[in-house]
């Protein structure tokens, strides 16, 4: 995915991280090897070690990417543009996935991927489980906002519609989005407070 502004030509490291970014995304990370890397890159093998020392280090940086463009680029920034209330930016999050669902290159949640692939303690691994903890936060800051009952439980659960979405999705389930959607809202009138219910 190239984040640059139209005309202005790519570094050495952005053409690496750019190349990285759609190789992982498609692949995962076991399956790209760096002569690949380099030479979809067009660059040497001592400039791509300039940049970035291992491919761990490659993976962490395609990690930290994903996390801007993917969760604070577009779901976070997206949900908070396109919803009004909080309770609303919650529902929207399956409204994006749905778009997501029908693109040509979707492709997955890679901080799952990468976790699953490389396994919880592998480095890369533990740098995913941060980042899917990062789209948790932003949940519970939502429930939080919208008012639920217990915002951690809730941000689990909902965390888990948008997860299973995925998997469902990669499978085939290109409406699994919106079944998730009709869940969440159920989900978020299980978490009203009580006050609320009988109001």
């Amino acid at each position: 995915m190239d984040t640059r502004a139209p005309g202005v030509p790519a570094g050495a490291r952005e053409r690496i991280l750019d190349t990285a970014y759609e190789l992982f995304t498609q692949r995962g990370i076991r399956d790209v090897g760096v002569d690949e890397l380099i030479e979809r890159a067009g660059v040497a093998k001592a400039t791509l070690y300039r940049y970035f020392h291992s491919k761990e280090d490659l993976v962490d940086a395609f990690l930290q990417q994903r996390e801007e463009l993917w969760t604070l680029g577009w779901v976070e920034a997206e949900t908070r543009r396109r919803g009004g209330t909080a309770e609303q930016q919650l529902l929207t999050i399956f409204d994006l996935f749905d778009e997501w669902f029908q693109r040509e290159d979707f492709e997955g949640c890679s901080f799952v991927n990468v976790m699953l692939e490389l396994g919880p303690r592998h480095p890369a691994g533990k740098a995913s489980v941060q980042h899917i903890e990062r789209v948790r936060r932003f949940l519970r800051e939502l429930g939080e906002e919208a008012g639920v009952a217990e915002p951690d439980t809730f941000a689990l659960s909902w965390h888990i519609l948008m997860k299973g979405s995925i998997v469902l999705a990669s499978a085939g389930d290109l409406d699994a989005a919106q079944r998730a959607k009709e869940m969440g809202a159920t989900l978020i009138a299980q978490h009203r407070p009580a006050h609320q219910i009988t109001a």
